[in-house]
């Protein structure tokens, strides 16, 4: 049995209550269940934020992740992309470099004026400024939305940038290429010209002794016709081939002695005459400048020389003035 007494301290009098032992039992559960029931709310309702916190910083940590993924990705794709832009720079340079350089040495062979074709220098343009109708000055809605956007896709730009950039190097490759075309033309054109062309005297050393015209025969003394013009010097020595052609004929004949002619085409047919050796056969293609044979002293000559006859279309004309052309 248990006893609980309550005191009044104003009437001065006690109660006191006999509690058997489910009475006990019953009090200690409200005395002790209370307190118990209550932090066991407080727990349960604590588990429950923090399982949630943990979520929500899962959440964010995925979410970190996640980005810090695809920043690598970018930074990944950006390298690639500057490496190819850094590669196709360099290969567009080389070939620059290696065109200027081409296009020097054909203008210092082509003996052109440098001044024509400057590969140094970046080709000459100009014109009038050009303006749109506003003036430039006023910023239309258009172009705040342009600005915004410009400030969303920097990315954009700097590509835009580079192709900008690739492409001003690719209009200056095909300046240089159209150049260099034009060089081309003008060096195959100047150089059949000169192939082609009689001009020049056909040896590489000696003096002319006998224009073409009415001269004095040197073994009977009267008034002839000379042919052609003789250029004297010393045996052996180079007669050359004022054109290219073919050889037509290549053989000792009547007062020329050993003869070489060559036809040039277009109706052009030249003789060297006099000669001590022949170094072509009939048929054979030669070049302008080429040795055709040796100068000699054969047939009607009074000593080493070669005799220089140029026909056109059939007939003899004066070599003197296809011995001053100059090719250009």
């Amino acid at each position: 049995m248990m006893k609980i007494i309550f005191l009044s301290p104003r009437q001065r009098n006690s109660l006191t209550l006999t509690l058997n032992a489910w009475a006990k039992v019953a009090l200690s559960l409200c005395v002790l269940g209370v307190p118990l029931g209550a932090g066991l709310v407080i727990g349960m309702k604590s588990d429950r934020g923090d399982a949630s916190l943990r979520a929500a910083l899962a959440a964010v940590q995925a979410e970190l992740d996640l980005q810090h993924q695809e920043l690598q990705l970018g930074v990944a794709n950006a390298d690639k992309k500057i490496a190819a832009y850094s590669q196709k720079l360099a290969e567009i340079q080389a070939r620059m470099v290696r065109m200027d350089a081409l296009g020097e040495r054909i203008t210092d062979i082509a003996g052109l004026d440098k001044g024509e074709f400057d590969f140094t220098q970046a080709p000459a343009v100009g014109g009038p400024a050009e303006y749109d109708d506003s003036g430039g000055e006023e910023i239309t809605d258009a172009d705040a939305a342009d600005l915004s956007a410009v400030d969303q896709g920097a990315s954009t730009i700097i590509s835009s940038d580079l192709q900008d950039l690739f492409a001003e190097l690719e209009a200056r490759m095909d300046n240089r290429e159209q150049q260099l075309d034009l060089l081309r033309v003008m060096i195959v054109d100047r150089d059949l010209r000169r192939e082609n062309t009689i001009s020049g005297r056909p040896v590489t050393k000696g003096w002319m002794s006998s224009r073409y015209g009415k001269r004095t025969d040197p073994f009977n003394g009267r008034k002839v016709w000379h042919l052609g013009v003789d250029f004297a010097g010393k045996e052996g020595s180079d007669v050359i081939s004022v054109a290219s052609g073919i050889v037509t004929r290549s053989e000792s004949y009547k007062g020329y002695g050993e003869l070489v002619e060559i036809d040039h085409g277009e109706g052009y047919v030249t003789r060297y005459g006099h000669n001590k050796t022949n170094l072509v056969e009939v048929g054979d293609l030669v070049k302008k400048g080429q040795v055709v044979a040796q100068m000699g002293s054969t047939g009607r000559s009074t000593g080493p020389h070669v005799h220089f006859e140029v026909y056109k279309n059939g007939r003899r004309v004066d070599p003197a003035s296809y011995i001053r052309r100059t090719i250009r």
